[in-house]
């Protein structure tokens, strides 16, 4: 609803494999996965999307309530780009997408026409 409501399109998915299927489909500027989910964790879900030539480069933001070393050390082998904690603040949650979008968008303009 924080994305909704600052008027970002919005997809959603309830686990992991539901996600990939959805990313197919149609490919998101951004993803935010949990770390923890049923049936496919984000960490699961994130080294699929980041081993498929067509999804490799959406960037990928874990967002987890776990803060170990050995967690963010398994969010970053998976190769998501971001590494959120939760509980977070919508301000947070804002600036951190913008920062992701903003990158990718300055990474395609970059590649040229």
């Amino acid at each position: 609803m924080i994305l909704e409501d600052a008027g970002y399109e919005v997809a959603t998915a309830e686990n992991g494999r539901e996600a990939i299927e959805k990313i197919h489909v149609e490919t998101p500027d951004l993803v935010l996965l949990d770390m923890i989910m049923p049936e496919m964790t984000g960490l699961e879900a994130c080294k699929i999307l980041k081993s498929k030539p067509n999804t490799k480069d959406i960037p990928v933001t874990m967002f987890t309530v776990l803060d170990g070393n050995d967690d963010r050390k398994r969010a970053k082998e998976s190769g998501c780009d971001g590494y959120f904690l939760k509980p977070f603040t919508p301000k947070d949650l804002l600036m951190m997408v913008k920062k992701y979008l903003n990158k990718r968008n300055s990474s395609d303009a970059s590649l040229g026409p």
